[in-house]
C-alpha cells in the first residue's frame, strides 16, 4: 500500500468508493451519486489549501481509500481547525487502509500548522466512533436526529484531536 498525495486522475475511483457509501449506508448525508467531475472539482478545491491523500494498493493498482481536511467552519478564527473525511473502499476494510490514512493526515495537518481536527460522525456508526477513539479522537458533541437518510433519523457526533 502507497500513500499518495491526491491528483485529478483518481478522481472517478474516489466518487466510486464514496458513492458506494452514499447508496449503501448512512456515513454520508449525501443522497444522490456524485460524478467523478463532482468529486473532482471538490477535491481539487480542497487539496489547494488542506492535505488530500489516496492510498493505492500497488498489487492490483486499485485506490483503497482516501482522506483529506477540509474547512471546518468560515470565520477566520477557526482558521487552524479542519474537519476530517476517511474513506476505505469495498474489500479493504479492516485491512489497515483506514489507520495509515488517518496517521498520514493527522501528521500533514500537524505539518501544515493545524491546530485543531474534528471528525463529524454517524453516531450509530460505532466503528468508525471507536477508530477514531483509538487515533485519540474524544467525543464532545452529539447532535440528535440531524438527518434523515433511508427513512429513519440520524445523529451526529462530533469527535475532536488537539494537535
Amino acid at each position: 500500500m502507497t500513500i499518495k498525495k491526491y491528483e485529478a486522475v483518481y478522481a472517478p475511483e474516489v466518487a466510486a468508493i464514496y458513492n458506494h457509501h452514499v447508496r449503501e449506508t448512512t456515513v454520508s448525508f449525501e443522497t444522490a451519486d456524485v460524478t467523478p467531475a463532482e468529486m473532482g472539482a471538490r477535491l481539487e478545491a480542497i487539496a489547494s489549501g488542506y492535505p488530500c491523500i489516496v492510498c493505492v494498493d500497488e498489487a492490483t493498482g486499485r485506490l483503497a481509500g482516501y482522506a483529506y481536511a477540509h474547512k471546518w467552519k468560515e470565520k477566520a478564527a477557526y482558521d487552524t481547525t479542519a474537519e476530517t473525511t476517511v474513506y476505505v473502499a469495498e474489500g479493504f476494510h479492516r485491512s489497515g487502509v483506514g489507520l495509515m490514512l488517518m496517521e498520514r493526515l493527522i501528521a500533514d495537518c500537524r505539518e501544515a500548522g493545524l491546530h485543531v481536527l474534528i471528525a463529524c460522525i454517524t453516531a450509530d456508526n460505532e466503528a468508525s466512533c471507536r477508530f477514531h477513539e483509538k487515533l485519540g479522537f474524544e467525543k464532545v458533541s452529539e447532535f440528535r436526529q440531524v438527518g434523515r437518510k433511508f427513512d429513519r433519523w440520524l445523529d451526529v457526533a462530533d469527535y475532536e484531536l488537539i494537535l
